[in-house]
């Protein structure tokens, strides 16, 4: 695609309403993040769900593969202003491991935070994981994730055209490489988030940095 036929394609899709203040368009997936790509070894690699749980659980690869799986279609924006549009995701909703019995929260459960490889954090209002828009993510456009953009397991919160009632953080508030899920009663900053960004990081307030 031309840079002409971008641009054109931006005003469509700003005059849908999709195109927060300050984004551009993209037609590429930039890599953004922080640290080396970590490896990944089946044999060993676990997904911890625990906290503010009635009981914690821990899963393996092969038993993570076995959950239930769903696809969401929705648009991408980074802080660093880019946005991608039309995505597709495939991976385990949170409200699907609560709605089949496999994971059941505590009342005091009101916050997660996402711990990946490293030990980085990203924290999001439990209301926020709960929403259509936020998944565990294995796969991006029917293809499994590659290692830049998470592989094996990726956090994703986006937009669902049509969903103006969801709340819809930029793309850093969905940790690649993740390893656990910890439901808290209080929230705690995440890895950006105690750098300087913005806690609630909404696309549509261009809530960047604090």
């Amino acid at each position: 695609m031309s840079d002409d036929e971008r641009r054109f394609e931006e005003k469509r899709i700003l005059s849908e309403g999709r195109l927060p203040p300050g984004q551009a368009l993209t037609l590429k997936f930039p890599v953004l993040h922080y640290g080396p790509v970590p490896p990944f070894d089946a044999a060993t690699w676990s997904m911890r769900f625990y906290g503010e749980v009635e009981e914690p659980l821990k899963l393996s690869w092969q038993q993570f593969n076995q959950l239930p799986h769903r696809k969401v279609h929705m648009d991408i924006h980074c802080v660093t202003k880019w946005s991608k549009f039309d995505t597709d995701w495939e991976g385990v909703s949170v409200t699907d491991l609560i709605s089949h019995g496999l994971l059941k929260l505590k009342p005091s459960a009101k916050y997660v935070i996402q711990h990946a490889e490293y030990g980085f954090t990203a924290n999001l209002p439990l209301e926020v994981v709960l929403q259509e828009s936020f998944l565990l993510a294995t796969h991006f456009n029917g293809k499994p994730l590659d290692a830049d953009h998470g592989y094996p397991l990726r956090g994703v919160i986006g937009y669902i055209p049509g969903k103006e009632d969801m709340d819809t953080p930029y793309f850093w508030k969905g940790a690649k490489w993740l390893r656990g899920l910890e439901f808290t009663s209080e929230d705690r900053l995440g890895f950006w988030e105690q750098a300087g960004y913005h806690n609630t990081a909404d696309v549509w307030r261009e809530e960047r940095y604090r």
